[in-house]
């Protein structure tokens, strides 16, 4: 069975307001997960609205609605949120849905109850916090997966848990309560290394949008024929307060790639002015690789 197709794009005028709203929202004081995620999806799919961003966000506050009141240990709230979620809802993940754009998308992971691990725990997350649970985000290496409780800012305030206690739940396995050597197991079976400390800390909403589009960044690099998908995705990546100067080079070579010659080229030559201060040989071998671009426009 062939891959579905993934979503049309959005008219330049309405990706031009939606990366407006992007970057206005991520350098707002208090990120709001949901929006910036709900505005990657739209500018992957044209026919996402101004009612289907509305209506994404209504179906959050729904869930949330649902859950039971303060169940209070991190326990009782990542087993309030499995058995919501995981069991009555089916959230869920599976292999194939890592072939899918859509995947990637939150309105759609809201949608068909199916998604990537980081998706999935988006939802988790955003369902949680709307009902007051002590919940972050944690960016274990290849799988993410939601933490309940612990000493962070996440679990500050009224409600929040004791210090020290902490719950692991895999959003992609149905919320499944993780022990310590299932996080073990998960961080091995994806980078052979062990766990540490430090992978089990709060995730900011800024980084967990930058992993979400190095997801799709990813997925569309394996598909050449989908580089308008990977074009937006770096551009979007591009409008977060903190990225990586290689997303310009990354940029300039999918123009390229893309018949932009003279843009490409163009932003090659840029992005060798900034490397040169660190690497005149890098820098010289991507002036190397604006001259070939120039040059296809003979």
């Amino acid at each position: 069975m062939r891959p579905p197709r993934p979503p049309r794009p959005p008219s330049p005028q309405r990706s031009a307001e939606l990366r407006r709203r992007f970057a206005q929202e991520a350098r707002s004081e208090r990120p709001d997960l949901a929006t910036l995620c709900l505005l990657v999806g739209a500018e992957a799919d044209g026919t996402l609205d101004e009612a289907g961003l509305d209506a994404a966000q209504v179906e959050l506050d729904r869930l949330a609605g649902e859950l039971p009141f303060r169940p209070g240990t991190p326990r009782a709230w990542a087993v309030a949120l499995r058995d919501l979620l995981g069991e009555r809802y089916g959230f869920h993940g599976v292999a194939a849905d890592y072939q899918r754009l859509e995947s990637s998308l939150l309105h759609e992971v809201v949608r068909r109850r199916r998604g990537l691990p980081i998706l999935l725990s988006v939802v988790w997350l955003e369902v949680a916090r709307r009902a007051g649970a002590p919940v972050y985000g944690v960016a274990l290496p290849g799988h993410f997966v939601v933490g309940f409780g612990g000493e962070s800012a996440a679990a500050s305030g009224p409600g929040s848990a004791p210090l020290g206690e902490r719950v692991l739940v895999d959003p992609y396995d149905g919320g499944r309560l993780l022990s310590g050597t299932d996080a073990e197991a998960l961080v091995a079976g994806a980078t052979g290394a062990e766990l540490r400390a430090s992978m089990l800390e709060p995730a900011a909403p800024l980084d967990v949008v930058a992993r979400v589009l190095n997801n799709i960044r990813a997925w569309a690099a394996a598909r050449p024929e989908q580089s308008a998908v990977g074009l937006w995705a770096v551009e979007l990546a591009l409008l977060l307060p903190a990225h990586a100067a290689r997303l310009r080079y990354e940029r300039a070579v999918l123009l390229v790639q893309r018949g932009e010659f003279a843009a490409g080229a163009g932003e090659l030559e840029a992005y060798a002015e900034v490397v040169e201060a660190v690497d005149e040989a890098v820098a010289e071998e991507v002036r190397g690789e604006a001259r070939t671009a120039r040059a296809m426009l003979n």
